[in-house]
């Protein structure tokens, strides 16, 4: 059920859209749309019983659009806003991430810019009443929250606060919410900076330059772009951010189609991070690392794709999701949309790198587990590309389509991380709670005033055993027979699950950005990026 949500998720967002043209619309209807139309009106007028006919065309249409294409879809009018969120780059709500702990909504985070930092609401509140009822208890779900926190702007919602003991009760007048594309960004040493990228919406160009011109203030000369896990967006958006690297009138994409003419986008030579060359032409300054994965998809590739085959940067990671199909939205009579798949694109040295899906969309879907199965996600050698997808990159390095971006070093997934342990934990929840309750109980604390304090001090808070006593509350117990036939995979993942505690505890804290500051040192990808950054300045 996990899998075949995570896919619908990823269906839904991997996407690029276009609006440069009016639909094409036939002049003549087929002998098909006839029999169609013709069978709907039949059931209409015959069924023995009343037919719910809005259901049956909703089931029409999303059987007629599965034939196609896994990403061509229907949405309909009542999940059209919130579809378009992540990609608008805001919603109308209060403004704040939470996490349900114990049968209580615990606020995570307080978005810059919302309503909810306007009135004073802070990391650690819990929220004990929406407008004057109780909201705690079993009936306390992530749907009860969002249908009670979103709302349209301009309406008001109040509540009742649990902080330090006190009840206070806060109106805050709901407001467009910003969500953010970058979520982090930091000096990774001296010279190289790091930007995450979680998706590709309208404000993530101008997210990206922002973060950009703080590290350069701090001297940054190098840069890692973090795209693993981002799932796509819109194409104008991705050919802008790919603008930033590349020089004048080099082409970023190209897309085409049966009724779409090739349409080319170019650079246009006033990008911020454009590489420094010498006079052989060697790049110099302004070098690049993108990083990606199995879970980097459509506009992530886009880009990707352009940084490898100009030569641009370098791509280090695993191989990507493999999307390359371009959808239009079309707005329907019912205010539901139509993502239908117009063109495919293509990235300048003519690769498209759409993974074939004639198998049907349960194959598709599957395709990341297989990659699993085969071996592909831990040994690059267990990929095997024909030589028909053969193509060459500006400096005549041989690159593949077919089935997404190949990096150009492979880190494998690091699967020793995974002890029965450590799935029990996390399937109870508690690399999350167990962290949040202990920053809640210690904001105050002067041994965590700020991030370095908490580093320096850590240790002494003994986070590990309060974890081992949670896990021992809920029933998960370590299996030390089976456990001392694997010491070396027992040890790795228990580090592993160490530095997240730690992680969790930063991000409780002091932000998401803290998360990754921690996380870094026993993350790969980042690890040999920042190895090959160093060793070729």
């Amino acid at each position: 059920m996990k899998k075949i949500l995570l896919f619908a998720i990823i269906s839904l967002f991997n996407f690029q859209l276009s609006f440069s043209q009016a639909p094409f619309m036939p002049d003549t209807i087929t002998p098909g749309q006839a029999r169609l139309d013709q069978v709907m009106r039949i059931v209409d007028g015959n069924y023995t019983e009343t037919p719910d006919m809005d259901r049956l065309s909703t089931e029409a249409i999303n059987a007629v659009l599965k034939a196609l294409d896994p990403h061509s879809v229907y949405i309909a009018a009542k999940d059209v806003e919130r579809a378009n969120e992540g990609l608008n780059g805001n919603f109308e709500g209060v403004g704040i991430s939470f996490q349900i702990v114990a049968d209580t909504i615990v606020v995570q985070s307080v978005i810059d810019g919302g309503p909810s930092e306007k009135v004073g609401l802070m990391v650690g509140d819990k929220i004990v009443g929406i407008d004057r009822k109780p909201a705690t208890g079993d009936s306390i779900n992530n749907q009860f929250v969002f249908n009670h926190l979103r709302g349209k702007k301009g309406t008001v919602v109040s509540l009742d606060i649990l902080r330090q003991g006190t009840i206070y009760n806060f109106e805050i007048t709901r407001d467009k919410v910003p969500i953010y594309s970058v979520d982090t960004w930091f000096m990774a040493d001296s010279t190289i900076g790091y930007i995450r990228l979680t998706r590709f919406a309208r404000t993530s160009v101008s997210e990206f330059r922002k973060a950009l011109r703080d590290l350069e203030k701090q001297g940054m000369t190098s840069l890692i772009l973090d795209l693993r896990g981002n799932t796509g967006g819109f194409l104008d958006i991705a050919c802008g951010l790919a603008n930033e690297f590349l020089e004048r009138n080099q082409l970023i994409v190209y897309q085409e189609g049966r009724r779409t003419p090739r349409q080319n986008y170019n650079a246009n030579g006033r990008g911020r991070f454009r590489a420094e060359r010498a006079a052989n032409g060697a790049i110099i300054g302004g070098r690049l690392v993108v990083l990606i994965d199995e879970g980097s998809a459509s506009a992530s590739e886009i880009v990707s794709g352009a940084v490898q085959d100009w030569d641009r940067g370098t791509i280090i990671g695993r191989r990507s999701f493999g999307k390359g199909l371009v959808q239009r939205m079309f707005p329907l009579s019912d205010g539901g949309q139509l993502r239908l798949t117009t063109a495919r694109y293509y990235t300048p040295s003519g690769r498209c790198i759409q993974r074939p899906y004639d198998k049907g969309s349960d194959a598709y879907r599957d395709d990341l587990t297989e990659r699993y199965k085969h071996g592909e996600l831990v040994n690059a050698d267990s990929i095997h590309l024909p030589d028909s997808l053969k193509y060459r990159t500006a400096s005549g390095r041989t690159v593949y389509g077919g089935g997404g971006i190949m990096p150009d070093i492979f880190v494998p997934m690091d699967t020793m991380r995974l002890s029965d342990y450590y799935i029990s934990l996390r399937g109870k929840g508690l690399l999350n709670t167990v962290p949040l309750q202990w920053a809640d109980a210690h904001r105050k604390d002067p041994r965590v005033k700020t991030f370095e304090l908490f580093l320096e001090n850590y240790d002494s808070f003994d986070l590990d055993a309060r974890l081992a006593a949670a896990a021992i509350e809920k029933g998960v117990v370590r299996d030390t027979a089976k456990e001392a036939a694997e010491p070396q995979r027992i040890a790795h993942s228990d580090q592993y699950m160490a530095l997240m505690l730690k992680a969790q505890v930063a991000k409780d804290l002091f932000g998401i950005e803290y998360y990754y500051k921690v996380m870094k040192d026993i993350d790969d990808p980042f690890l040999r990026a920042m190895e090959f950054l160093q060793n070729k300045k």
